[in-house]
């Protein structure tokens, strides 16, 4: 099978790799539909060490089911289905909890980037959704295995709720659903802190009422000064760096929320005095537990109610993956769709 390997820093290959094979009774193997390129993925395509080996790439796809082992029992050949980026078995303790990244019996996909991938712990990781070929809800469909709902996430673990002003931190694709999701619960207010205008247009549509570009004290002070220098009750951090962080109880109202889903670059945050403890600030988020989400987020879709699959603005034939990662790194695409 073709399949997305990233050698190192900036190195990503389209290659021929073994196809997957059943190796569990509790295994599906599915036929890759859609996948796509997430912002994560560029921590890597900045940073990783080179390898003679190689590292195959992603954890976002939908895909149609070729075979499954002999106690699968949810889905069958030919379903349409959607994977989050966690497997899981969805009935231990911490997956009746709505915590299915932390299933003990679970882990992170690495291979959807690919043309077939092999889904452990089946019956409790897919998700049949209603067979399709309009692309736009394709789109919808594959953002929903992880881009919308971990904005989702952050909204949910943030409490946002009508009456809530809410800051979001970040215009790349997890911001821009983060803006979504608050939008969906109903926050009376969306501050938007992003620079790049196409990005945050989209913003605007997905339920933005406000857009901050400046950053660092310079975004603080604005933020608080359109919010009586209060800030706001809920920040959704969907950036993951250092200075991000810092915003974020920039702009944080006292005893607020501030959510985080951008995936950490850094080891310590502060949470003293000055930054949290003394302004009785809550701090919360994580990976997202796409799962616990994933029936409601497919109603929404469905329904009309949301199009997530806005996000994804240039779709590329799987071979031209390492394409994709340079329009992503060089922000000249929000989210690549890549198609087997």
């Amino acid at each position: 099978m073709r399949a997305t390997v990233m050698y190192g820093a900036g190195d990503v290959r389209v290659e021929d790799r073994p196809a997957p094979a059943i190796e569990e009774d509790t295994d599906a193997i599915v036929r890759v539909v859609r996948t796509c390129i997430c912002g994560s993925d560029l921590h890597p395509y900045h940073s990783m060490a080179a390898s003679s080996d190689g590292t195959t790439m992603g954890h976002e796809m939908i895909g149609v089911v070729e075979q499954t082992g002999d106690l699968v029992s949810t889905v069958t050949p030919g379903d349409l289905v959607i994977a989050p980026f966690a497997f899981s078995d969805n009935t231990c303790d911490i997956c009746l909890d709505g915590f299915q990244t932390a299933c003990p019996h679970g882990g992170y996909f690495s291979t959807c980037q690919s043309e077939v991938v092999r889904v452990p712990q089946a019956d409790g990781t897919l998700v049949v959704a209603p067979a399709t070929e309009d692309e736009a809800i394709l789109k919808s469909y594959l953002a929903l295995s992880d881009v919308y709902l971990t904005g989702y996430h952050a909204a949910f673990m943030g409490k946002v709720e009508p009456g809530k002003s809410v800051t979001v931190i970040g215009d790349g694709a997890v911001g821009l659903s983060a803006v979504l999701a608050a939008s969906r619960m109903g926050a009376d207010r969306i501050i938007l802190m992003g620079r790049h205008t196409d990005r945050t247009d989209l913003g605007r549509d997905f339920g933005a009422t406000d857009v901050v570009a400046e950053r660092g004290q310079e975004g603080v002070e604005k933020v608080r000064s359109m919010t009586d220098r209060q800030g706001t009750h809920v920040v959704l951090e969907a950036v993951g760096h250092m200075a991000a962080y810092e915003q974020s109880y920039g702009v944080v109202r006292s005893g607020g929320v501030i959510s985080r889903v951008g995936v950490p670059q850094y080891e310590d945050a502060p949470v003293g005095f000055m930054s949290l403890f003394g302004r009785n600030i809550t701090l919360t988020g994580g990976p997202a537990p796409v799962r616990a989400y994933l029936e409601q987020g497919l109603k929404d879709v469905t329904s009309g109610l949301i199009n997530p699959g806005q996000l994804f603005d240039v779709t590329l034939p799987l071979d031209e993956a390492p394409k994709g990662y340079e329009l992503m790194d060089s922000r000249k695409a929000l989210k690549v769709m890549l198609k087997p």
